[in-house]
């Protein structure tokens, strides 16, 4: 990931290096400034920015929209809606709704290479703070992490899966165990439970992920459409098992919730945000994502949804509990996905996947 994330970044004179990123990801921060923040825009040019839903939502609603229209006077939208194609379809007939597109590295990798995103304005944008500033035209805000959940009532230790190998034996198993749809995280955590290093998965053997994910297609009862059920389902006994998040399971632990999640193993990944090309909400977008990178919102949203920050500054400050719960890419047994490997494979991926999911 690192590596490819150079390469990226290259074009407009960035760079990461593997060191940083992982020091990112150990809890390990540097210090700098933190950038003003616009007053500029009429109060009536609202956003519309994408979102995931459920406590991701709350989270985002509280840490970063309501803050930014309280400062700016600019309302944010949040529509719980982050797909690539139709974002595809607002740029091409040049109707764009969606200022600010938050999404998973694969998908804003890929939209950045058909050309979906303005390029991100230096002006506006300070980067000088992040562990990875991200590309021309993307952002990253913050890394997360997946693992396997399950609710204790019903499993308790001993009696669930705590890796994807485990989570691929699905004989002897009551219910069934739930994925997302989409085919990146899926095609890893096959690779991973057919035997695959962690660290040796890029370039992706294609051919034999979707073998095994042939192996446990007859026992998922549902393709889980939208990110909050993979704790709802698990938690109504729909579901015994989900791929789901960091994020999701904590803060439903802390309203009482008997749901873990094990972080044995975990998939680990960046999150960017992109101004949608064409917007007629240009400079408020950006200024959006600028208030979002600054080292104390991205510190709060560590409290608040146990992410890692992206700004170093940021993660210093972070409290040890939300450390204890940030995904750790130092540990051999955890994955780091390849962004810039899925900006060349997306597409065609996932329409494979989706037709596969058919068949």
């Amino acid at each position: 990931m690192f590596d490819t994330i150079n390469k990226r970044n290259a074009v407009s004179g960035r760079s990461v290096t593997r060191r940083t990123l992982l020091m990112a990801g150990a809890g390990i921060g540097a210090t700098l400034a933190a950038p003003g923040i616009w007053r500029g825009a009429r109060a009536d040019s609202g956003l519309t920015v994408t979102c995931w839903g459920g406590k991701y939502r709350d989270g985002i609603d509280t840490v970063f929209a309501k803050p930014f229209t309280e400062e700016t006077g600019i309302p944010v939208t949040l529509i719980d809606n982050a797909d690539l194609a139709k974002m595809k379809a607002q740029v091409d007939s040049g109707n764009v709704e969606w200022d600010v597109f938050d999404s998973v590295g694969p998908q804003i990798m890929s939209g950045s290479k058909q050309g979906l995103w303005e390029k991100i304005d230096e002006s506006i944008v300070d980067r000088s703070d992040l562990a990875a500033p991200g590309g021309e035209d993307t952002v990253g805000t913050y890394l997360f992490g997946g693992g396997i959940a399950w609710d204790t009532k019903r499993f308790p230790d001993g009696k669930h899966p705590v890796d994807f190998k485990g989570f691929w034996v699905v004989k002897g198993i009551p219910g069934s165990p739930g994925l997302r749809p989409r085919v990146s995280e899926n095609l890893e955590m096959a690779l991973i439970a057919d035997g695959v290093a962690p660290h040796e998965l890029y370039p992706l053997d294609v051919e034999r992920a979707f073998a095994k994910m042939d192996e446990i297609k007859p026992a998922v009862k549902t393709w889980i459409e939208a990110t909050p059920q993979t704790v709802t389902l698990v938690a109504n006994g729909e579901i015994d098992f989900s791929y789901s998040y960091i994020s999701r399971i904590r803060p439903v632990q802390l309203d009482g919730s008997t749901l873990n999640i094990s972080m044995e193993q975990t998939l680990n990944s960046l999150e960017y945000q992109a101004v949608s090309k064409g917007t007629k909400n240009r400079e408020a977008a950006m200024r959006y994502i600028a208030f979002c990178l600054r080292p104390d919102r991205q510190a709060a949203i560590a409290e608040k949804l146990y992410f890692t920050p992206n700004s170093m500054k940021g993660l210093e400050v972070a409290s040890p509990d939300a450390r204890k719960y940030m995904p750790d890419m130092t540990k051999p047994n955890n994955a780091i996905l390849d962004d810039a490997w899925w900006a060349d494979n997306y597409t065609e991926l996932q329409n494979r996947f989706t037709e596969w999911l058919l068949i």
